[in-house]
């Protein structure tokens, strides 16, 4: 295969407009920030610390990303949506492990099959869907909170990465972010 020398923005853009050509060199560009993104992400999460960064970063790509087929405007819009698909997988394995723990449903194949044995409690697990549950609720309530919750949370943006990504000022961004972290406070149950 000829080397493919594109910025990352072309190449996702290629990728997503059904170039699997462009495929290997895309995902050798984006899999370092990948794995750094998942390892940031699992290192909030107490209950999944017995996965690796890399196989969340697997499971990411043979998902959601793998095929193509999505409609990407630049860096910083694939690198939120690749927030939101982590947060997504991390509660849909808190939902199999609740499940299993409960005496039913599988664990996804696809995954080290130990982590659901190791996973801390419960009561983690519960506490990470009811987060998907109240971010499903405050998207619906501040659309904008939510997204600014998802970039700087989820995606590990900078209040000055999602201020230039959103188009909004700085100070709005605090607030919004402030905002929507106390909402977040106020209707967790404990």
């Amino acid at each position: 295969m000829a080397e493919i020398d594109c910025s990352l923005t072309e190449l996702l853009q290629r990728y997503g407009d059904g170039d699997t050509e462009v495929g290997e060199a895309l995902f050798r560009e984006i899999l370092p920030t990948l794995h750094q993104l998942a390892a940031r992400h699992l290192a909030r999460e107490r209950f999944a610390a017995p996965l690796s960064a890399t196989a969340l970063v697997n499971e990411l790509w043979l998902r959601n990303l793998r095929h193509g087929g999505w409609s990407i405007r630049n860096r910083q819009h694939f690198y939120a949506i690749v927030g939101i698909a982590l947060r997504r997988m991390c509660v849909d394995l808190a939902r199999a492990r609740l499940a299993l723990v409960r005496g039913g449903g599988e664990v996804p194949a696809s995954l080290d099959e130990g982590w659901a044995v190791s996973l801390q409690t419960t009561e983690d697990l519960e506490q990470i869907v009811e987060i998907d549950q109240l971010m499903d609720r405050l998207e619906k309530r501040d659309p904008v909170g939510a997204r600014i919750v998802n970039l700087r949370y989820f995606a590990g943006y900078t209040i000055e990465e999602i201020a230039e990504n959103t188009g909004l000022d700085i100070r709005h961004v605090r607030y919004r972010y402030k905002k929507a972290e106390d909402w977040l406070k106020d209707h967790m149950k404990d």
